[in-house]
């Protein structure tokens, strides 16, 4: 009879796994194949713009003409915010996990959770309402005294609506994100790695350096990622932050755009050919999104040899 019993409960787990396993394929084929339909709507739908006259393009000196400056201004957008999102997220990371005492760690950490559930909306208001006046006098002074470096390059802008404040709001928005995940990461790195640096006479910084930061540099590349694809894709808190115009080199100026935020501002208006070309925009900030997803796999995979079975 137990003999009997053993082997009943042997072939219900392999059904088990069975099932398990062809649910799990499935859900992996449904999100391709989603992935796949969402490319294919876009080309379809964008066509109508590669095939246009140059001319009748928004700018009239064809597609590449209007999409490259958005496409440099969303560039320059989610760079700034990663550039200060990701040093100040991974050192609250490490203060959260490995030096605040408990007491102050767990309420910390709600909070961080706290801000990643505010609405981008709420994030462009402070920004356009608080953020962009205040910076107006460091732009001043930026502008007489850096302004022989473009980025730093005059008229400063006066109301505060530039690359550089929708940087800001996009770093405090990404913020969240880098630091939740780098918190859970560090947390499980192995006790035995940390102990070991210990007994070995490290301080507790040359443990993090030594120990801490190798086994969660996958991880912190996910995070980063992860930020990354929120700053590409943000809208609403970029469209109230910038002002329309063309591209320009100086980051202290009012101009430039986002492709988000370019399809947002003109969606609800457009129609033939200028539906095809916010499209057509989507398209490319897809395959861009795609593409930085990607690199981002091929390094991870670069770095997961480093385990803590290792």
């Amino acid at each position: 009879m137990t003999t009997n019993a053993l082997k009943s409960g042997s072939t219900a787990g392999r059904a088990g796994d069975r099932i398990f396993s062809t649910a799990a394929l499935s859900a992996g084929v449904l999100i391709l194949l989603t992935l796949f339909a969402v490319a294919v709507f876009l080309f379809i739908q964008a066509l109508p713009t590669f095939t246009a006259d140059p001319a009748e393009i928004s700018g009239g000196e064809g597609f590449f003409a209007y999409i490259f400056p958005i496409i440099i201004g969303t560039v320059i957008a989610a760079a700034i915010a990663l550039l200060i999102a990701t040093p100040i997220g991974i050192a609250v990371a490490l203060f959260i996990s490995h030096y605040a005492p408990r007491s102050i760690a767990g309420p910390l950490g709600y909070v961080i959770d706290l801000l990643a559930a505010i609405p981008s909306v709420i994030y462009g208001a402070w920004g356009y309402l608080v953020l962009a006046p205040a910076l107006v006098p460091g732009y001043q002074w930026l502008a007489e005294n850096l302004g022989f470096i473009p980025i730093f390059g005059g008229p400063a802008s006066q109301t505060g609506k530039t690359m550089f404040t929708a940087g800001i709001v996009l770093a405090v928005m990404v913020l969240p994100i880098i630091t939740s995940l780098c918190r859970e990461i560090f947390l499980q790195t192995p006790k035995l790695h940390e102990e070991a640096a210990l007994a070995l006479g490290a301080t507790r910084w040359e443990m993090i350096t030594t120990a801490v930061l190798p086994f969660a540099r996958p991880g912190i590349i996910s995070a980063v990622m992860l930020g990354l694809g929120r700053a590409l894709g943000e809208t609403m808190a970029v469209a109230l932050v910038l002002s329309t115009g063309a591209l320009i080199p100086s980051l202290i100026q009012s101009g430039n755009q986002t492709i988000a935020a370019e399809i947002a501002l003109n969606f609800p208006e457009a129609f033939g050919l200028r539906l095809a070309e916010l499209i057509a925009a989507g398209l490319v900030l897809f395959v861009i999104t795609l593409v930085v997803n990607m690199i981002a796999r091929a390094i991870i995979a670069r770095h997961k040899e480093f385990s803590g079975a290792n």
